[in-house]
């Protein structure tokens, strides 16, 4: 621990924050890094397995929405109107979307998962549902250069918009960590928390435009989605950032932080409260 304050102790010189919490930081660091690290241990592609994953969905959803649906999509920026410029649409919506339902996912059994920790009076179990939501965000990462760089290649540019991207994933974060650590505690007293989880995003999918345009959806009700549908914003937003090069739902972004906030606030609260029990039920 010593070693620990020591490395820290550096940056406290620059930023007037808490030396508990540069220590609490590096252990999160740490555990994300081991997180990623044992997620693929002894696979010949290694941590190249996301991206790979990620563009295995992309051309299936490419295939079924653009030639086999035969879902329009208008252009894009001088983009050519193509199953290309198609794709590329599309990974910029789903990008979010996968480090969003990812680190939700594995949020729900981050603290089942983890019994011994969880019995350690001086672990921080705050720092357990936020593993898998950085480790997943980490690895959507991997995708979103494959983007840019395939949008600069096509487009010859690269769009001023890109420095916005941090604001962006601050929300994405901050919706996805509030609803993790709600799952993460409600899941040690009702083990079918992952499962009902699993239905509702399933059905979150297909309520959101992200393999179709929000253009499909009737004009009575697509303010509705955008207002109420924090992840429908986030993922215009990103399409605006890396593809248009100018953000054009500046309001529906900023509702989503604004849920975002609220949401983790929430179910960070929930989760405090429902902390001194865990012990006792695991």
């Amino acid at each position: 621990m010593r070693g620990v304050v020591r490395k820290v102790g550096r940056w406290r010189r620059i930023l007037p924050i808490n030396e508990q919490l540069w220590v609490k930081f590096d252990l999160l660091r740490t555990l994300v890094r081991r997180d990623l690290e044992a997620r693929y241990k002894g696979s010949v592609l290694g941590n190249l397995w996301p991206l790979l994953n990620q563009l295995s969905q992309l051309l299936i959803y490419t295939y079924v929405f653009s030639t086999v649906l035969k879902v329009k999509l208008t252009t894009l920026n001088g983009l050519p109107a193509n199953n290309f410029t198609f794709g590329l649409w599309l990974f910029a919506g789903l990008l979010p979307w996968i480090a969003f339902t990812g680190g939700l996912m594995q949020s729900a059994n981050s603290v089942v998962g983890q019994p011994n920790l969880v019995k350690k009076v001086v672990f921080p179990l705050a720092l357990l549902p936020l593993v898998p939501v950085l480790s997943t965000f980490i690895e959507s990462s991997f995708g979103l250069m494959a983007l840019i760089f395939f949008v600069a290649v096509t487009s010859h540019t690269l769009h001023t918009t890109l420095a916005l991207l941090p604001l962006v994933w601050l929300t994405q974060l901050l919706l996805t960590a509030g609803l993790g650590y709600l799952a993460a505690g409600l899941t040690v007293f009702l083990r079918d928390i992952p499962q009902t989880l699993g239905v509702i995003l399933n059905i979150w999918f297909y309520a959101t435009p992200l393999v179709y345009p929000a253009s499909a959806i009737p004009e009575q009700w697509r303010s509705l989605v955008f207002w109420l549908n924090p992840i429908a914003a986030i993922a215009e937003v990103y399409r605006d950032i890396v593809l248009v090069g100018e953000v054009e739902h500046w309001g529906e972004w900023g509702v989503s932080s604004i849920v975002a906030i609220v949401v983790f606030c929430c179910g960070f609260s929930v989760y405090k409260r429902l902390r001194p029990a865990f012990a006792d039920v695991l």
